[in-house]
């Protein structure tokens, strides 16, 4: 009976200190890096914090500025400062074809909370070697309302229609976006844009359609910029990323999103970290409908896989619903940036508006 006892008092007490273990060890950690402001904390509010929640992980945030020298040096010291890094889409391509981060099967991702594959759900360019698309943000146009009484533009032609709709024209300084903008609206197809801007004559066709704007062309750099300029009658019509859609609602100019050129933040995990299965982990629940919804509640970017779009609500803070100003509400005729074209032909381009822009005319 004594033995009996004993080795009942010995199993509580094994018990007991498994069950002190469980609720007092430590959590692995996880750290997440990304950027600092607005865009961050709704990570963490939709993303980070449920995850530890549900998969009693400690996930620290930590902020970088998308410096790839020092992802590099990570990778070459295997001291990482994240495990999971949300990077701006060329970046990311850069990244990848550096060599600096692992390989991610999209067939591992779940599929959407409508049933629908990750690989039809996800909208186009969200899903690549190295990385899974989070938010999709876009450039749109603003026009003052108020300039035309008879008709209001609707549409990328429109904007270069400076008969119809005459007054200035504002665009952000570079060849990226504007040459795509141009040959859009001269009736490039889609398709066929990146090919055409391979080619002399076709970027030479693309300056003449901003040559047309010409005379009365400003240029904005950042910020709220482009509100501001319609706002104090400067310009009737500017480009604008949709963020400052949202920040200008106040005080709303006309927007068009017919032709709006989109672009991605994505995830993706530094080569060889010790930690990757759980960052990968932590990437395919990020990524799931709920999650992108979440995100698009506190901030007015849109989720990059389509099962997400219904389930946007209103910002917890302000109380707006939030769908009207994603870009991913407005998505039928939105033409996908190819950064990975970018990062091979920008230069040479951006060499050639910049003697467009200087030239005397």
């Amino acid at each position: 009976m004594r033995r009996f006892i004993l080795g009942i008092t010995l199993l509580i007490a094994l018990i007991g200190a498994l069950g002190l273990y469980w609720y007092t060890r430590p959590l692995p950690v996880l750290t997440v890096t990304s950027w600092a402001g607005p865009y961050g904390r709704a990570q963490a509010s939709a993303q980070m914090r449920p995850y530890a929640a549900d998969r009693s992980v400690n996930i620290h945030l930590a902020e970088w500025d998308g410096d790839l020298a020092e992802l590099s040096r990570a990778v070459t010291s295997h001291i990482y400062k994240g495990d999971v890094i949300d990077f701006e889409l060329p970046k990311a391509i850069e990244a990848c074809r550096q060599g600096l981060l692992e390989k991610f099967d999209p067939a591992s991702l779940p599929a959407g909370d409508d049933g629908a594959p990750a690989a039809r759900d996800f909208v186009p360019g969200a899903l690549g070697e190295c990385w899974v698309g989070s938010v999709v943000y876009s450039q749109a146009i603003l026009f003052a309302k108020d300039k035309f009484a008879d008709a209001q533009p609707a549409s990328l032609a429109d904007f270069f229609d400076t008969v119809k709709f005459p007054g200035p024209r504002a665009l952000k300084q570079g060849a990226k976006f504007n040459l795509e903008m141009a040959l859009l609206a001269d009736g490039i197809s889609p398709h066929d844009i990146y090919k055409t801007l391979e080619g002399d004559d076709g970027v030479a066709r693309a300056l003449r359609k901003l040559e047309t704007l010409r005379p009365s062309l400003l240029w904005w750099h950042g910020g709220s910029e482009p509100a501001k300029l319609i706002q104090n009658g400067q310009a009737v019509f500017s480009t604008v990323l949709n963020g400052d859609i949202f920040d200008a609602r106040t005080d709303m100019p006309g927007v068009i999103w017919d032709r709006q050129l989109y672009e991605f933040d994505v995830f993706g995990v530094p080569k060889d970290d010790p930690r990757k299965d759980m960052a990968m982990d932590f990437i395919r629940y990020a990524t799931g409908s709920q999650p992108l919804a979440h995100v698009a509640n506190w901030v007015a970017l849109g989720p990059a896989r389509r099962s997400a779009w219904p389930l946007v609500g209103k910002n917890p803070e302000l109380g707006i619903a939030m769908a009207p100003w994603l870009p991913t509400s407005h998505f039928a005729n939105a033409f996908a940036v190819d950064d990975g074209w970018w990062l091979i032909h920008g230069p040479a381009l951006e060499a050639r508006f910049q003697a467009w822009l200087t030239a005397p005319h």
